[in-house]
């Protein structure tokens, strides 16, 4: 077992005319003992003006909080919180929005190895009807085990989609196949 980083971010996504911003950060660092007691999770709403357009087709609860994105901090801002977590194995959902992200709020910050758990699902479970994160946690059995983590919290928040990413890496590191690769090895899938 090694320590990592899980991290995902909600988007605006992109609308014509504008590029795609984050609108909240979750992070949860993990311990190399992977006892989820012993994590350290971190949350963020992030600036958007209120002005600015979102895709109609951007999941999440950005519509009920727009006052409160246009007052929050910006990605800028929260990232001496954000660097230091940042330090080792960075894991995500389908890394590249996250990835993509971090490199415009710090181009300097190189990050990693990066793990996927979307490419190691579709190889640990190439027959899965949808290897979407919200469709794999139930699937996994891992629901009860996050909603006590993530009380009131569902898919499409960052944080709870962040502990959901972690868990999964976990569960994937408990069976014999996985939990003796490296993180380069993971991150080579």
């Amino acid at each position: 077992m090694f320590a990592f980083c899980a991290i995902d971010f909600e988007t605006t996504g992109s609308v014509p005319g504008f590029p795609d911003e984050p609108w909240q950060v979750g992070i949860v660092q993990m311990p190399e003992s992977g006892d989820v007691s012993a994590a350290t999770p971190f949350e963020s709403l992030l600036r958007v003006s209120a002005s600015r357009p979102f895709n109609r087709f951007a999941p999440g609860r950005h519509a009920r909080i727009r006052e409160s994105l246009a007052a929050s901090p910006s990605l800028r801002e929260v990232w001496p919180r954000l660097g230091p977590a940042l330090s080792g194995p960075v894991v995500a959902h389908n890394i590249g929005t996250e990835r993509t992200l971090l490199r415009a709020a710090a181009p300097l910050h190189a990050p990693g190895p990066w793990i996927d758990t979307l490419r190691l699902s579709r190889v640990a479970w190439p027959a899965a009807p949808s290897h979407a994160l919200e469709d794999l946690v139930p699937a996994l059995g891992l629901a009860p085990r996050l909603a006590a983590i993530c009380p009131g919290r569902a898919p499409h928040d960052a944080l709870y989609d962040a502990w959901a990413c972690a868990l999964l890496l976990l569960f994937l590191l408990s069976s014999p196949t996985w939990g003796a690769r490296t993180p380069e090895e993971l991150a080579a899938i």
